[in-house]
């Protein structure tokens, strides 16, 4: 396999991309297997209901990974596809909240001491969704409703805190055009070294 080559130090392409390594994508990818499941546990086959909060949730993990890869190219891009991911991931939280709002459900308290101990179990960097499963054998809709809704609330906050640092990042950085003209403007300094 032939050694790989040193990225040039005038290129204007920055190294992005890798959404596997973002917090907020793998978050948004216990999202949504945790509501893949919760749909198929909670609604009667058919419901509508089960397309849209199965589609919020893939929207959310999509979205995030669409725009980390078009960040290579396009700022603007990502900006917009990470944002179309907190959007999504507002939908399902509503979508959450309204089942157990007209179930006559409890929504748990920030700080109460259930939330805490999930938030505690999102903090854990081997977090998937199998640090939530064993909650699928024998805990109620009540109870998995909220574990996704404290979900959902982490991987917002991640999500928001990308979106300033991204802002951030073009203030300081420009976008592709601007690093392009430098890219150029710094190979045209460059000292050319004769032929033989």
């Amino acid at each position: 396999m032939p050694a790989e080559s040193k990225p040039d130090p005038g290129s204007f392409l920055p190294k992005t991309g890798n959404y596997r390594e973002l917090l907020s994508y793998r978050k948004a990818e216990v999202i949504y297997d945790f509501t893949f499941r919760f749909c198929e546990r909670f609604f009667n086959r058919g419901d509508r209901t089960i397309d849209q909060m199965v589609q919020a949730a893939r929207s959310g993990k999509q979205n995030i990974a669409e725009g980390s890869k078009a960040s290579v190219t396009s700022t603007e891009t990502e900006v917009k596809l990470t944002n179309v991911a907190r959007s999504s991931l507002e939908e399902l939280l509503l979508d959450y909240q309204d089942f157990l709002r007209v179930r006559d459900l409890s929504l748990w308290e920030k700080d109460s001491v259930q939330a805490l101990y999930v938030r505690k179990l999102g903090k854990d960097k081997s977090e998937s969704f199998e640090t939530y499963r064993p909650f699928f054998e024998d805990r109620p809709a009540e109870t998995l409703a909220n574990i996704a809704i404290c979900l959902i609330h982490q991987a917002n906050y991640l999500l928001d805190q990308q979106l300033r640092r991204l802002e951030r990042d073009f203030v300081a950085k420009g976008g592709l055009r601007e690093r392009m003209t430098r890219a150029r403007l710094e190979h045209r300094k460059t000292p050319k070294t004769p032929g033989p």
